[in-house]
Formats: structure tokens, C-alpha cells, sequence
């Protein structure tokens, strides 16, 4: 007999995107005239980097002749991309990441869910809450969870994340917890909080990682949209994170490849974690092996795009995008905090997390009834988020204009 994962059925309703693309599809269709503006998810609007597209349609007629066609690329990536991201993203700040650490992928979001695969059945995962879910339904679905109760799953390790610690908890947190963690995962700048991280707060974590003999798992998607001085853009500005750490970059946020589907791991050499006699095993090459036999790699001509990120004209480019959107954070928060509603993150992030003091999904239905406006309900992130909405900046100006006027009538 054919038996199913049964790991599934633990998992808390449906995945939470799908839930208010539901409830809005509900809404448009007792609505045909509606005219309704996505501030909820975090997809991006703006077209692509002039110089990422030309490079694209270079890469293009590259495969339309016998001499440049490109098939199957190497899976880790080619090496004029995983080059190009060293010495841009790592040694120009002074970081010690080579090429060869360096392995590209098709998005952030696959490598948070498929590097749980190097790790026993049996390790206790620590994740913040509220939460990124795709760092907890991976888990769940391989097993390393018991049921969900209370808005929480047995087994895991939750860190709360509040007004109080600036949504960023330090280790001890883990102080009194029912067991040590083997894993942590971090993001900062924080999906959803849109909080940062200081470099001494990190470096709180990398030192509790490295006496634990426990591994960070850190979710840098929304680096580029740091601009307060000191803020740290990596997890290995830290010192000895190399011994601890695994970084997950991506492209969607910073060029708008949420489409196109472009990001990168980086899995230091040397990194280990143990085997069950207690040897340490390098997980680099576990890596390597895991992306050779499961993954061909993302195509040549989105590599192309990805690279042209880099260039004097595309780093421009991105950086202009980039700043649109913090702009528009700027507008939501300011929006919400005349109203009277404490509100977090838009500084460094394209989020705005608004306290609004009221069920968070009661308070998604009303401004999705009566004003026409899609957020993220917090309760979707977590226990903790329950009382807040996400509203996210990826909009055109015109639309974040029209939602501030339908706002201020709250």
C-alpha cells in the first residue's frame, strides 16, 4: 500500500499566500469594479535594469548560433557569475568568500527549503517568531516537528521577536528553552518585521553558534535595501561566521528577478557540521553533491541578467529601483504613524510592520473590504505577529499615493 507523507497534514491551514489569494479572489469576484492595490506580498513591480534586460537579450542570440549555444551550465554556476558576486558582494567589503563558495540557484526561497536536506531527521531547528514560513513548512514536511498547537509546532524552538528587543533576539533568549538548538535561522533585514541587525548583535549569534557547535542559517535576501551606515550586509562581516554559517542570497529583490528566479548560497569551505560518532563532516561538498544530483542549474541567459547587475550602469540601475521602493516604505509608514499606529521597519526594508492593535486578519478583511487594499495579516508569520499587518512597498508610486488617500480615511 502506497502511503503518503502524512508530515503534511501537520501543517498549520494552507500556505499563507495562498489564503489572502483566496480571500481577495473571493472579494474581486463579489466586486467585479473593485479597484484593488496589492500591498501584500512581497513581488516586485518595477520593469528590469535597462542593462540587465540588454544583457539578457545578448545572452539570448548567444543560443541562437551553434558557436555560443549554451545547454546544460554548471550547477553550481558559471563562473563569470559566482566571480562577479565575490568581488562585488564579499571582497569589496572587505570579506573573505570565494567564487568557488559560491553556488547559484534559482531563488533564496528553494535553498531555505532544500538546504534542510544535509541535516538529520533528529536536529532541533530555533526560528524567530513571527517568521519567513518556508523556514518552519520545510521542517515540518521532513518530519522534525510534532503537531501544531496554539499557533506553534512541538518540537521547534521559537525566539520572539518583539517591540521590546527591536524584533531581533539575542541568544539568550535560549535561555530556559526546552532543548538546544542544533539550527537557527536568521534573516535580517527581517522578512517581516523589516527590522536590521547591528554588527554586535550578530556577532552575539556566530559566538553562541560556535560554542554550541550549532549552525546559522541567514537569509540576506533584503541586503541591498540597507542604507543605515553600519549595518552589516552579511552574516560573515562577523568575525568566525565562516565556522557557523550558511548565507542565502537573491536577485529577486535587489533587481527584480522574482520572474526570472536568480539567487545564490554560500557554503564556506571547511564549514562542518557532525556525524552521529562525532566527526565532523564538511557540509561544502554534501552541498555540491546534493545541487549535481537534484538541480541543472538556472539557465544561461538569467545568469547573463544577473551578472549585468554588477556593472557600473546596472548597480545604478538597481540602486534607483531600490531607493523607489524605500521611498514608497517611507510614504506607507509615515501614512500609518499619522493615524496614531506604532509602526516598525521601511528604513532599511521594504516592509512596514504596523501594530494594529486588533486581530490581524479582522483587520486584513477590513481594509480589504473597505478600502480595496491587500496586506499581509501578521498572525500568518507566527504566534508573535498576531496584532500587526505586513504592508509591503513593491507598488508603483500612483498606487501607494491612492492607498495613502483610502488609508486616511481609516
Amino acid at each position: 500500500m502506497l502511503h503518503v507523507n502524512e508530515n503534511y497534514g501537520k501543517i498549520q491551514a494552507s500556505y499563507l499566500f495562498t489564503e489572502i489569494a483566496h480571500r481577495v479572489a473571493a472579494h474581486q469576484a463579489a466586486n467585479p469594479g473593485a479597484d484593488i492595490i496589492r500591498l501584500g506580498i512581497g513581488d516586485v513591480t518595477e520593469p528590469l535594469a535597462p542593462a540587465v534586460v540588454s544583457a539578457m537579450h545578448k545572452a539570448v542570440d548567444d543560443e541562437a548560433s551553434r558557436e555560443n549555444f549554451h545547454g546544460y551550465g554548471p550547477e553550481q554556476g558559471y563562473a563569470f557569475l559566482r566571480e562577479k558576486a565575490a568581488a562585488a558582494d564579499f571582497a569589496a567589503r572587505g570579506i573573505d568568500i570565494a567564487a568557488d563558495e559560491i553556488f547559484v540557484s534559482d531563488g533564496a526561497k528553494c535553498d531555505c527549503g532544500n538546504i534542510q536536506e544535509l541535516f538529520a531527521g533528529d536536529v532541533t531547528i530555533a526560528v524567530t517568531d513571527p517568521v519567513y514560513p518556508v523556514y518552519v513548512d520545510t521542517n515540518v514536511m521532513a518530519g522534525r516537528t510534532g503537531a501544531n498547537a496554539g499557533g506553534r509546532y512541538d518540537g521547534l524552538v521559537y525566539l520572539e521577536c518583539n517591540a521590546e528587543n527591536g524584533f531581533v533576539p539575542s541568544p539568550a533568549a535560549l535561555e530556559g528553552a526546552p532543548r538546544k538548538p542544533d539550527l537557527v535561522y536568521l534573516c535580517y533585514p527581517n522578512n517581516p518585521t523589516g527590522a536590521v541587525a547591528t554588527k554586535a548583535q550578530l556577532q552575539q549569534w556566530v559566538d553562541w553558534a560556535r560554542s554550541a557547535k550549532a549552525l546559522i542559517l541567514f537569509d540576506a535576501a533584503y541586503e541591498a535595501f540597507i542604507r543605515t551606515p553600519g549595518i552589516p550586509r552579511s552574516i560573515y562581516e562577523c568575525e568566525g561566521a565562516r565556522e557557523c554559517a550558511i548565507e542565502f542570497r537573491s536577485y529577486s529583490k535587489t533587481a527584480g528577478f522574482t520572474g526570472l528566479r536568480c539567487g545564490y548560497t554560500v557554503v564556506p569551505k571547511g564549514l562542518a557540521a557532525y556525524a552521529a560518532d562525532g566527526r565532523p563532516v564538511e557540509l561544502r561538498p554534501m552541498w555540491t553533491r546534493r545541487q549535481t544530483t537534484k538541480f541543472n542549474g538556472a539557465s544561461y541567459i538569467t545568469q547573463r541578467g544577473a551578472e549585468a547587475v554588477y556593472s557600473p550602469e546596472g548597480a545604478a540601475q538597481t540602486k534607483a529601483t531600490i531607493d523607489f521602493y524605500l521611498e514608497n516604505a517611507r510614504l506607507i509608514k509615515e501614512a500609518f504613524g499619522k493615524l496614531g499606529y506604532t509602526v516598525a521597519g521601511a528604513d532599511d526594508s521594504p516592509y512596514v510592520w504596523i501594530n494594529v492593535r486588533s486581530d490581524s486578519w479582522e483587520f486584513f478583511d477590513v481594509l480589504l473590504k473597505r478600502l480595496n487594499i491587500v496586506t499581509t495579516p501578521g498572525a500568518g508569520f507566527g504566534r508573535a505577529g498576531e496584532g500587526f499587518i505586513r504592508v509591503s512597498a513593491f507598488n508603483s508610486r500612483a498606487n501607494v499615493l491612492k492607498a495613502i488617500e483610502r488609508i486616511s480615511k481609516l
